[in-house]
């Protein structure tokens, strides 16, 4: 038996709910399912933003959103312009759930909690007559004239369009392959570095505000940097890895970086703050207390790794010892051996290839009625409540489009 519907959306996660809630909401004749391999939908919503999903980002002009997303960058400009995130503040509202902004411009829903974003999706597929189908993992999709086949290992649809919002999901990136579609190789986007160094050994807890350089590459990214267990995370880090998820990817996650504690302090300037504070505070150890916006526990491992005694005073320092902590300061060298995933927030760099989809529309320039939506497509963003941003963007033109 096959079961007919006019769309079938494939995925159960943001972006397929929120494309079949904008497709009938603007026309209520259509007969839409969703299907979902899983026992249960919205996972990555559940999980997100430590369980209070972080639904979009205070950044409310679309040339300056765009700035946020290592690739689609260009492709997103134009569906920005049509639903940006005051745009998505304004739709939740509408189906009553009220966002807030916090200090980093990371919006949330006002409970604290991701079950109001995930109750809203259900009541919504439910009052629309959505059908929401669990434990239906696509075992193939065939064309024939102008009507989609979807096999499930259980069940067969039927329907006039199709909308793929799978996510990473190989196997679907695997099946469009065979349908003419180039997929990007996917790479891991947003993950922490994996240091061992005895400067950083004691400090997990730590941050300061740096700017981060990854050696023999453009590489460059600043913010806060945080020392975990494990090396070095915080949004510099994450940012880093994000730009540079193909290029580290290709160095096998081993490579170094130039740390400056200091953020956008030059080491000869570094150098004169020092001379100054020698003056200062001839008397006093040097190790005892730092001078910049960064932990004590920092500088004293600073001063120590400078080859500069616990109980050495100011007044002592030796010319080479300034330079060492200058150094020290504006361009620690630390070597990375490997990465780890950042929290839940597992984003993939890869997908469908830009160059087929119709950012007008999502449809596939390949084939008639095929759509994508979210992050199927070779798009991804930095943290923040940007990916998501991206799922309703998508949802939201294909929905019109259709």
């Amino acid at each position: 038996m096959n079961q007919n519907f006019d769309i079938i959306i494939v995925g159960g996660g943001a972006a397929g709910f929120f494309t079949a809630i904008n497709i009938v909401e603007k026309n209520p004749k259509l007969k839409v399912a969703i299907l979902e391999r899983g026992a249960d939908v919205l996972q990555k919503v559940r999980i997100s933003g430590g369980g209070r999903c972080n639904v979009t980002h205070a950044v409310f002009e679309p040339n300056e959103l765009v700035k946020y997303y290592p690739r689609g960058e260009k492709e997103l400009r134009g569906p920005f312009h049509q639903f940006c995130s005051g745009d998505t503040i304004a739709w939740f509202e509408k189906h009553g759930v009220e966002l807030k902004t916090e200090d980093d411009g990371r919006m949330f829903p006002v409970s604290n909690s991701s079950q109001t974003i995930i109750e809203c999706f259900l009541q919504a597929t439910q009052k629309l007559g959505i059908e929401v189908l669990t434990g239906q993992s696509v075992q193939s999709i065939f064309k024939k004239e102008n009507i989609w086949k979807i096999e499930t290992q259980n069940e067969n649809y039927i329907a006039e369009k199709l909308i793929l919002a799978t996510g990473s999901n190989p196997k679907i990136w695997e099946m469009l392959q065979t349908y003419g579609h180039a997929i990007v190789s996917p790479v891991p986007s947003l993950f922490t570095f994996n240091i061992k160094d005895p400067r950083i050994k004691e400090l997990p807890g730590v941050a300061a505000q740096v700017t981060v350089r990854v050696k023999d590459t453009k590489l460059t990214s600043t913010g806060p940097l945080l020392i975990t267990h494990w090396g070095m995370s915080g949004p510099a880090v994450l940012k880093l890895s994000a730009w540079g998820a193909r290029i580290l990817h290709d160095k096998n996650y081993q490579f170094t970086i130039f740390v400056n504690w200091l953020n956008d302090v030059e080491t000869n300037e570094a150098e004169k703050i020092l001379k100054d504070l020698k003056q200062e505070h001839a008397k006093k150890a040097v190790s005892k207390k730092s001078h910049f916006d960064f932990p004590n526990r920092l500088w004293e491992s600073l001063v120590l790794a400078s080859g500069i005694e616990a109980e050495t005073k100011w007044a002592d320092l030796s010319k080479v010892q300034l330079q060492n902590l200058s150094n020290q300061l504006t361009n620690g060298t630390f070597q990375v051996n490997g990465k780890s995933t950042f929290k839940e927030e597992f984003v993939t760099a890869g997908g469908i290839d830009l160059k087929e989809v119709n950012f007008k529309t999502m449809e596939s320039k390949l084939h008639e009625n095929l759509y994508f939506a979210g992050e199927i497509v070779n798009i991804d963003a930095i943290t923040g409540g940007f990916n998501f941003q991206n799922a309703w963007t998508s949802g939201f033109i294909l929905a019109n489009g259709i």
